[in-house]
């Protein structure tokens, strides 16, 4: 009996798929509008309100816009808490010890730290890292505290506009074959 894994034929090769995708998770046109529309509408009203940096509202949109509005409620909650810890840790680090990596590394730990406390999943972590990163790593003249409640604001208006637009246009479930015959 041997250990090794059985050589694969060409039979095999000809059969193995490049990726694996269900038609219930392909995006539909009108997905694709309403996504449109409601990162089009975040960065509108970002910019209206004259935040620095309005291309984070519309990356907060693209990144909790879901089909269904309890998806989307459930993604907001966990980023919005995410966003407010990667802040503050952020400016604190940034107003204490600017881009030094070993206090950046020591954030990140702390704010795994602080995620398991919260009861954060992982994808809130990472987003509380990066939101930490993003404070801490790019040099700006303004001060710290002020880049993190910027960053903070920005993303809260892209989450509260993603979801209004699920709230307000939601997506219409496709029909099965199965269903469609009945």
């Amino acid at each position: 009996m041997s250990i090794l894994p059985k050589p694969l034929g060409w039979k095999d090769h000809v059969r193995m798929k490049l990726w694996a995708w269900e038609k219930k998770n392909l995006p539909s046109i009108g997905h694709a509008l309403r996504t449109a529309v409601a990162a089009t509408a975040s960065v509108l009203i970002a910019r209206l309100v004259q935040m620095p940096e309005a291309y984070w509202a519309a990356i907060a949109t693209l990144v909790v816009m879901q089909s269904t509005l309890g998806a989307t409620l459930t993604l907001s909650i966990e980023r919005v808490a995410a966003t407010a810890v990667g802040a503050s840790a952020g400016a604190l680090e940034a107003n204490f010890f600017g881009a030094n990596l070993i206090a950046f590394a020591i954030a990140i730990v702390l704010i795994g730290l602080l995620s398991i406390l919260f009861r954060l999943e992982k994808t809130a972590y990472r987003y509380a890292s990066i939101t930490l990163a993003i404070i801490v790593l790019i040099p700006r003249s303004s001060p710290a505290w002020a880049i993190a409640l910027h960053r903070f604001l920005e993303v809260s208006v892209g989450i509260i506009v993603a979801l209004a637009v699920v709230a307000v246009w939601p997506e219409h479930k496709r029909l099965s074959p199965d269903t469609a015959a009945e």
